[in-house]
């Protein structure tokens, strides 16, 4: 057996304990790596417990508060409390993960006045210092959130302060040549874990963002288009896989329809970036959205090659954003498992806490599922995501199942037809235009359908078993 083949092979035992047949490769292939991705911590500093719950938060933006307790409240972003337990519980779930994935949006969800560049810097330093002081030995992954930089969204195109303090904040996070490429655009790349073979692309699609004035009228931001199409060309010819790695995600809101994140042009770009390279991409790891959800991305032929995981966040805050209904979540963390030689991603399991009973009692952290048990499928493949996505087109029991975990079970109301389609919608067309079709598609099927959706519905929920 070769040395480093050994040396992964017991190092993999010694870490996870699993029991493994006798053939060397069948080892290491059934040897799984785990990682956390956290995400969308918003610490509001002003959380206090007060008799007037109009002005418990300023992320609340004056609605009252009138369930906070010391974890937080659904309508207020997360007091430190709530992100100390996160981080605690991380340690405790999973204290020695290979690396962690933690993709921004440090501070509250206030007017920019009510921040500033020090403010901003600081929030972020402090959440920097509470994963360096419960993980101080491993290697974390970050990147930017639209609220990590003030003013808010507007993440610029060129060397700036806070790119350079953000910089150095992270230098024991950071290579040389990273520290280099975040300073110019926020972004960077380097071998995961150093390993040969393997590869992160950690990006800054803040640049890609609608409401950033800064980049709109530019034709590749920070030239980070072109830049990842070198990297992911190089990690083929090097027969590198890559995982990938940003804040917010192209395609479109599930709880909104047809509200994007990405200008259409940058939408594109960033489609056209993932079907040409999607054959060394192994997992595309977001957020933004504090929901739990995922993306399908789809060749000419209509055949899976990547999926895009879309983590849900820490702070619980009801979105003040309009048209949506009932938009907060509970707390969610996730553990990742994937392939040590293949970098397939396996499975996750998401662990929450239910901000209501931690705030009556004792905070626990609970395992809220574990995509393979849950969803029935052998994997976390593309194929096997796109097996998911069909089970929770066609199956209302899948489609509420999937809709609980969504809102990390804090809403667990019907998801009706409209609900099923805009999340189906979502998940299945990152680009503008097949979302459009899906829509037209799919509407047209419900009504078509008459009352059959009711009879489907009813049947599924006596026969179908999930």
């Amino acid at each position: 057996m070769p040395a480093t083949a050994s040396l992964l092979l017991l190092t993999c035992l010694l870490k996870y304990g699993e029991v493994a047949p006798t053939d060397v490769n069948a080892q290491l292939r059934t040897c799984s790596g785990r990682f956390w991705h956290i995400t969308d911590l918003h610490w509001d500093w002003t959380y206090n417990l007060t008799n007037k719950p109009e002005r418990v938060c300023a992320s609340s933006g004056q609605q009252p508060a009138a369930n906070a307790g010391e974890f937080g409240d659904y309508v207020c972003d997360s007091p430190w409390h709530l992100i100390n337990s996160s981080v605690f519980a991380m340690r405790d779930i999973l204290p020695d993960p290979d690396f962690i994935v933690w993709t921004g949006d440090s501070t509250p969800h206030v007017p920019n006045q009510d921040l500033g560049e020090t403010e901003v810097l600081s929030i972020i330093s402090n959440l920097t210092d509470i994963i360096n002081q419960v993980f101080p030995s491993t290697k974390v992954y970050s990147t930017l959130g639209n609220h990590d930089f003030h003013p808010k969204n507007q993440l610029p195109a060129t060397q700036n302060h806070m790119y350079d303090q953000i910089a150095e904040m992270w230098r024991d996070w950071l290579e040389p040549e990273s520290q280099q490429t975040f300073k110019k655009g926020g972004y960077y790349s380097e071998k995961l874990l150093n390993r040969a073979g393997f590869r992160v692309l950690v990006l800054n699609t803040n640049l890609y963002y609608d409401q950033n004035n800064l980049t709109k009228n530019l034709d590749d931001p920070a030239s980070q288009f072109s830049w990842a199409d070198q990297i992911l060309t190089n990690a083929a010819n090097n027969k590198e896989k890559v995982y990938i790695i940003g804040h917010a995600p192209p395609g479109f809101f599930e709880k909104k329809r047809s509200k994007a994140w990405f200008t259409p042009k940058f939408n594109n770009k960033y489609l056209e970036l993932i079907q040409k390279h999607h054959s060394v991409i192994f997992g595309q790891f977001f957020s933004h959205h504090h929901t739990d959800s995922f993306r399908m991305f789809y060749n000419s032929q209509d055949s899976p090659i990547s999926t895009m995981f879309l983590s849900p966040g820490v702070s619980p805050w009801k979105t003040t954003l309009p048209g949506v209904v009932n938009g907060a979540n509970n707390p969610g963390i996730r553990v990742f498992e994937y392939d040590t030689q293949t970098l397939l991603v396996k499975d996750f399991v998401t662990y929450y806490l239910n901000l209501t009973r931690a705030n009556m009692a004792q905070a626990s952290w609970e395992k809220e599922y574990r995509l393979t048990e849950s969803f029935r499928v052998p994997d976390a493949s593309p194929a096997s995501m796109h097996q998911v996505l069909e089970r929770i087109a066609s199956s209302h029991c899948y489609l509420q199942k999937y809709y609980k975990f969504n809102s990390v079970s804090y809403d667990l109301t019907e998801c009706n037809s409209d609900c099923r389609i805009d999340h189906v919608c979502a998940a299945r067309a990152v680009d503008f235009h097949r979302y459009e079709h899906c829509l037209e598609e799919e509407g047209a099927a419900s009504v078509y359908g008459g009352l059959l959706p009711v009879v489907s519905v009813a049947l599924s929920l006596v026969l179908a078993s999930c």
